[in-house]
């Protein structure tokens, strides 16, 4: 059967081979399946229980689409991923995406509460679920009895199946124990680039998550738009990413980018605390590590940190928030290697704004990533010039189709060609791009608008401080006044009036903290990303 690819407007993008054929007819595990036929000992994916290969993959993966073509799962029926990174998850991912059914990967995180709402929200008819998750699904379960659509669960591990009593209806099945029975599917689902493929949930910042659509084609531009023709990922790299698969940014780090080129992933189960990053680094060997701000802030803090010596990173990638440029250069100085910074969301599945290997510019995000186009506009939608700050928009080809069943904010942030980000940028003369924060995070403060990135970065600067996160709280005037919340690091401290002379002496005496609040940890969600609101609502409680 022959394997399509999404037709292509732009110069650079090269042919995959004989399998791949210009037409609109795409199947993105079909596609991946492929390239890889010819590598069928090669070590796709490692992980504390073992190894699969190339060849393991694609047989796993067909008999898991066959599988749930026998449990009466149908092409476009939702399946949702309540899966650690284990070897499990790209089987299931990719076996939904052959069988044409529409893969929707959760945070392991979430709350019962959380569960019960993507449950219903999805509609979905299957769970695929990791044993120690398995709590917290049948709690779910509970609390939405009568409003789901759940008919299977599938148990990693069959220890799992008499430990929790299910709700009556559902079939639960040992997933290690079904899938050798499953008859592998005779092919892929003769699905199309515009097909939807998987679902991503935003990482609920603001409230409760939105789902975004992403189609068979949009993984396929990312990989080859960013991983190969800008971080240049190869079949000779080790790939290891922090950030969970069932992120958009880990998603196409663990999965997308390796797969499509023929590398191997190192996958981690557990929490990416700096010590179990370590142990990878060292134990696994990756070129190509993909973390976070704020976790690289703590390995850096962290006294175990290798040497230099003692790994083979030759890159590492950051996103989530802006990095901040002491972060970067303190890196690159220990390791020798650059932190490539850059920026992408869930709607656009990866990064579309980025620096560039061999050509960073700490404090910056860098340049489009080439495929893409941004736009800056202020608020009336008229473009900004350089150095003024503007609403960042992005047009390019793998922007989601929509959010499910939310029509509002589908049209709010899909507007024809263009994806409104929610970020406020700052054009540079060089052409690049200086982040100035969340628009819904900007503070006007004394009639100026104030980035509080841009405190936050200054404040971090400070020896004693390990993290920071800025909001704007009204005074007894009601007029916004900066305050910040500041995590310092283990074993030092500093006060109040010392962080607020640090910022003066570097900032604008109107963007200084007005009060500074100190906290053991700040709120984040699971992708590290900082939840300003909930500090708001910290402030107002108090």
């Amino acid at each position: 059967m022959t394997l399509a690819s999404p037709a292509t407007s732009f110069q650079g993008i090269s042919d995959l081979g004989d399998c791949v054929a210009l037409t609109t007819r795409f199947n993105f595990a079909q596609h991946l399946l492929c390239i890889n036929a010819s590598r069928p000992d090669k070590t796709a994916f490692i992980s504390d229980e073992g190894e699969l290969s190339y060849g393991e993959l694609a047989h796993l993966t067909r008999c898991f689409a066959g599988g749930l073509a026998q449990l009466g799962v149908q092409p476009e029926a939702r399946v949702l991923l309540f899966v650690q990174d284990t070897l499990d998850w790209p089987v299931a991912f990719l076996a939904c995406l052959y069988a044409g059914v529409v893969a929707v990967p959760v945070n392991t995180l979430m709350t019962a509460d959380d569960c019960a709402y993507t449950l219903q929200h999805s509609g979905a008819q299957a769970v695929v679920c990791s044993a120690n998750l398995a709590p917290v699904l049948q709690a779910a379960l509970a609390l939405c009895a009568g409003t789901h659509s759940v008919q299977h669960v599938l148990l990693v591990h069959p220890e799992s199946l008499h430990e929790i009593e299910w709700p009556s209806g559902i079939n639960v099945h040992a997933l290690r124990e079904w899938l050798p029975q499953q008859a592998p599917a005779a092919q892929a689902m003769n699905t199309s680039c515009d097909s939807v493929a998987f679902w991503l949930y935003t990482s609920g910042s603001t409230g409760r998550p939105k789902a975004a659509l992403h189609s068979h084609a949009n993984p396929y531009w990312t990989a080859q738009l960013y991983g190969q023709a800008v971080l240049g990922i190869g079949e000779q790299d080790v790939c290891f990413s922090a950030a969970k698969l069932f992120f958009a940014y880990g998603l196409g780090n663990a999965l997308s980018f390796p797969l499509s080129v023929g590398a191997t992933v190192v996958l981690m189960a557990e929490r990416p605390t700096p010590q179990a990053v370590f142990k990878r680094w060292v134990t696994h060997q990756p070129t190509v590590f993909f973390g976070a701000p704020t976790g690289f802030a703590g390995m850096l803090a962290s006294p175990d940190l290798p040497p230099k010596s003692a790994v083979s990173l030759r890159m590492a990638s950051s996103a989530g928030e802006a990095l901040p440029a002491h972060i970067g250069e303190t890196f690159k100085t220990h390791f020798g290697v650059d932190i490539v910074d850059g920026i992408g969301s869930t709607e656009m599945l990866h990064i579309f704004l980025s620096n560039i290997p061999g050509d960073v510019r700490y404090g910056t995000t860098g340049w489009a990533v080439p495929g893409y186009e941004l736009s800056l506009r202020d608020d009336n939608g008229q473009p900004v010039a350089d150095g003024e700050v503007g609403d960042l928009f992005i047009s390019g080809p793998s922007s989601a189709l929509m959010y499910w069943n939310n029509r509002d904010k589908s049209r709010d942030t899909y507007q024809g060609a263009w994806t409104k980000s929610g970020d406020k940028y700052v054009r540079n003369a060089d052409g690049t791009y200086t982040y100035s924060g969340r628009s819904d995070d900007m503070l006007k403060v004394s009639g100026i608008y104030v980035s509080p990135f841009e405190v936050e970065a200054t404040l971090i600067q400070h020896p004693s401080v390990l993290e920071a996160a800025v909001v704007g709280v009204p005074d007894s005037n009601g007029l916004v006044k900066v305050k910040a919340y500041v995590v310092c690091k283990d074993g030092v401290a500093t006060d109040e009036a010392a962080l607020q002379a640090f910022v003066k002496q570097r900032l604008a005496p109107y963007k200084y903290p007005r009060h500074i609040e100190f906290l053991s940890e700040l709120p984040k969600t699971a992708t590290g990303k900082i939840q300003r609101f909930r500090l708001r609502a910290l402030n107002e409680s108090t």
